[in-house]
């Protein structure tokens, strides 16, 4: 549990007071980012939302950026976070997966997780071509993660939602 003068407290803020849906992926470079940021769009009065990879990469991928602001999402200041940073140090509610590496990858169970859903896109990133081609391909995969995370709740059933309740 985190520490009042712990520096990741600070940059939580509302993650103590709503459910925390925590999206991973393995370098939170490009595809988590985008979801964090249209869910917190769509759903932040709802959810803390906040974005991890299993193996970050140094920085957030500038396409994914672009692209991201083509949509009047900022994620310019977002930086890829380790998965070490939220497991065992905050009350994880949801765990989304947006890649199927991370899933593998993964721990199969999450402490005080209510739900865990995996919901792959492809990998931007991976693509090669020109700059015109991959642009093509980060604008598909951000209009499925819109998509998608406009459509977001985490469906519980009633013990799940017991539960959730018991360990707040």
């Amino acid at each position: 549990m985190t520490s009042p003068d712990d520096p990741l407290a600070d940059r939580l803020g509302g993650a103590r007071s709503k459910p925390l849906v925590l999206i991973l992926c393995t370098g939170n470079s490009c595809r988590s980012q985008m979801a964090e940021g249209f869910l917190r769009r769509f759903h932040g009065h709802r959810f803390a939302v906040r974005s991890a990879g299993t193996k970050p990469a140094d920085a957030v991928h500038p396409l994914a950026v672009r692209v991201m602001a083509e949509a009047g999402v900022g994620i310019h200041d977002a930086l890829p976070t380790r998965l070490g940073e939220y497991l065992g140090r905050l009350p994880v509610r949801h765990l989304l997966i947006v890649c199927d590496h991370a899933s593998e990858t993964c721990p199969r169970i999450w402490p005080g997780a209510v739900t865990r859903h995996v919901l792959p896109f492809d990998d931007p990133a991976a693509v090669e071509g020109t700059e015109d081609q991959k642009l093509a391909v980060f604008r598909r995969v951000r209009d499925e993660i819109e998509t998608a995370m406009t459509a977001y709740d985490p469906k519980q059933t009633e013990g799940d939602l017991v539960a959730a309740e018991a360990t707040r």
